[in-house]
């Protein structure tokens, strides 16, 4: 496989570009109006809170939370790297206590229940940082620790996190043997087997698993009170699965153990050096990993670990890049998991449109010339399973390693509604769809960031008890390429796309609804599906699409919204239940205006609440999480969901009632 993997940075201008991240802050209070005569004007007070908010060099960037972890470990990090400072840790452990709950734990997302492994990470870190141990936060936090059963029942990151600090034994941590990166990609499991995130993550921590380094936090710092029988007498077991995969893969950590008893391992040298190679050779332009905090943070302590100075080239980017990524104001300091400059800029620039903005416009220009310099055109992991040219977008500002479909088809969506110079415009669509089409699985679906990532028996291995390790197919990513084929011209008949349908199809729920694997959950499935049906001109009298629409009627509130509980991924009768949110009844709107029933009750009353609960200032308030990184185990809050998906379905609902009014 040839490829490149050497980037320059992409220039982001001469100024903070944080100083145009937007933040969800409590705002004015909504205009208690709502009525459909005010539809106008809550478009146009939408529009220009947007274009205030556009940066000089035409991106729109919004602030994506997650919960304390990212944070905690943030300040693990600086400890373990010897760079850490009291000033910061005071301004994270601020912060930290800010998300405590009043029954002592810290969640996942908002309103969520207590976690765990977040929770102990979180009262190490706030330990770590000088805060009295007796102070009532902490004693609730230690007492809630303890009534579920202490360090011993954390997930295996927080383990590895607590046997860096010196605070749980490497012994019992799965095994990682660095060796997975010497199988060829035709071996049954190799490290293309992962997800993207996964072999990011995996292969640094295979180093410190056989390194086994320990940086010992202050005595005063230990957490022998979260042992609820003593740190001597604790469960040292691994997680155990039931399924016969899950007995293999326990059976073969017992086997690697051997294997690391053994003095003489004559590929383990080799491993380590072509591990170190690999992991620095995917260093991004801007300092990251994979554009993600997890195998970012593990690349900068495997590297550490194996020598490297603060002040190497890669670690000095490595931890510059964090810059970009850090918050501060007056709850303290945070670090996002992630960056979406190209998410959010994309489903801005086509909201806009919706809203009726010209194709010329300024605003629009800008948006599309900087999403035009963002396309990638260098080899990345996907080219082991992909034989198409480079040609797709990313996430972030920076993040050539791993372009993804999604981004890629929402891009190819903005781009064709922006009035650019017609040959760079269709040079760049023409190679986005080529790659798109070459990213297409098997089963006629499309993952994120790699094709036929569908080994779901690794699932079982013991080190998988937190999030998702593969990357297959998902209906919502599918359906944004296939809308993005249909405004394309792309209908029936097309072999790429006609395969997509019976894939979405087949992924059809009995109750009419679609799973949604990037966003909470059926509601941001189902609102997927229908816009992509109606882009490639499928008949909207289908009984498969009136189920749908059945479904979505169903569950629409009494205040007129829709909303969905983040549980609904693991409780069936809550698939569409919830409080409203501006997001999740943007995505109801959008599926039903799509599939013909703009001038239905329902909708008028959808949006009668958009407009009703808008704020004064033009966007609207949304505290709860909608976005999806892992379902349940780690949860995202995009801030801009609350605005550019409203104003996307209020301008398609003014253009569907006022045609041939």
């Amino acid at each position: 496989m040839e490829r490149t993997m050497a980037h320059e940075k992409k220039k982001v201008g001469d100024f903070d570009p944080r100083a145009y991240l937007v933040t969800s802050r409590p705002g004015p209070q909504p205009r208690g109006r709502g009525g459909i005569e005010d539809l106008d004007e809550a478009i146009e007070k939408a529009v220009d809170w947007l274009l205030e908010r556009q940066s000089p060099e035409g991106w729109w960037w919004a602030e994506l939370e997650s919960n304390v972890t990212i944070t905690a470990e943030h300040l693990f990090l600086t400890h373990i790297l010897g760079i850490g400072s009291q000033e910061l840790w005071e301004k994270i452990a601020r912060y930290i206590l800010s998300e405590q709950r009043p029954e002592g734990f810290w969640a996942n997302w908002h309103g969520g229940p207590g976690e765990l492994s977040t929770t102990v990470e979180a009262y190490v870190a706030l330990k770590m940082a000088g805060v009295d141990p007796d102070s009532p936060e902490m004693q609730v936090a230690r007492e809630w620790i303890l009534r579920q059963g202490g360090v011993e029942k954390t997930r295996v990151f927080t383990k590895i996190w607590l046997a860096l600090l010196g605070e749980w034994p490497w012994e019992a941590t799965p095994m990682l043997p660095p060796e997975l990166v010497l199988l060829p990609a035709w071996f049954p499991v190799n490290l293309y087997s992962f997800a993207s995130w996964a072999r990011g993550t995996i292969l640094p921590l295979a180093i410190l698993r056989v390194l086994k380094p320990v940086f010992p936090i202050p005595e005063h710092a230990r957490i022998d009170e979260l042992f609820p029988r003593g740190r001597d007498n604790a469960d040292l077991s691994l997680p155990r699965k039931r399924s016969s995969w899950g007995r293999f893969f326990y059976a073969a950590d017992k086997v690697l153990r051997a294997y690391e008893r053994v003095h003489i391992k004559p590929l383990r040298k080799r491993a380590l050096k072509a591990a170190e190679e690999w992991i620095v050779a995917r260093q991004e332009a801007d300092g990251c990993w994979g554009g993600i905090q997890p195998p970012w943070v593990y690349s900068l302590i495997a590297l550490y670990a194996l020598g490297y100075s603060l002040e190497s080239p890669v670690m000095r980017k490595g931890l510059t890049g964090f810059e970009r990524y850090a918050i501060e104001d007056e709850r303290g300091f945070r670090l996002q998991s992630c960056i979406s400059p190209v998410w959010d800029t994309g489903l801005a620039a086509i909201a806009l449109r919706d809203a009726g903005l010209p194709a010329d416009h300024p605003a629009l220009l800008k948006a599309g010339n900087w999403l035009l310099s963002e396309q990638i055109f260098v080899g990345g992991d996907w080219q082991v399973k992909c034989k198409a040219r480079p040609g797709g977008w990313a996430f972030e500002f920076d993040n050539n390693c791993y372009p993804d479909t999604d981004d890629t088809a929402v891009v190819m969506m903005a781009l064709l509604g922006i009035d650019l110079p017609e040959r760079a415009k269709d040079f760049a669509i023409s190679r986005g769809l080529e790659w798109l089409l070459g990213m297409q699985s098997k089963n006629g679906g499309w993952g994120a960031f790699d094709r036929n990532n569908t080994k779901a028996f690794l699932r079982e291995i013991p080190f998988a008890d937190f999030g998702e390790i593969i990357d297959p197919p998902s209906v919502d990513v599918t359906a944004h390429i296939v809308e993005c084929l249909g405004r394309l011209g792309y209908r029936r008949g097309f072999r790429p796309l006609d395969r997509a349908l019976a894939y979405l199809f087949r992924e059809q729920e009995e109750d009419g609804s679609w799973f949604g694997r990037w966003g909470v959950n059926h509601i941001y499935g189902t609102g997927a599906v229908l816009p992509a049906l109606q882009a490639v001109e499928f008949p909207m009298d289908d009984p498969r699409v009136r189920r749908a629409v059945d479904w979505l009627r169903e569950r629409q509130n009494d205040d007129g919204g829709w909303g969905e509980d983040i549980m609904s991924y693991h409780q069936k009768e809550l698939r569409g239940r919830g409080p409203s949110t501006a997001s999740q009844t943007a995505w109801a709107l959008l599926a039903l205006i799509s599939a013909g029933e703009a001038r239905s009750e329902a909708v008028r009353r959808g949006i009668e609440y958009l407009i009703k609960t808008q704020r004064e200032d033009g966007t609207w308030d949304e505290p709860y999480f909608t976005g999806t990184g892992f379902p349940t185990d780690f949860m995202i809050r995009y801030h801009l969901y609350r605005h550019y998906f409203p104003l996307m379905a209020l301008g398609r609902y003014r253009k569907e009632v006022t045609r041939n009014a």
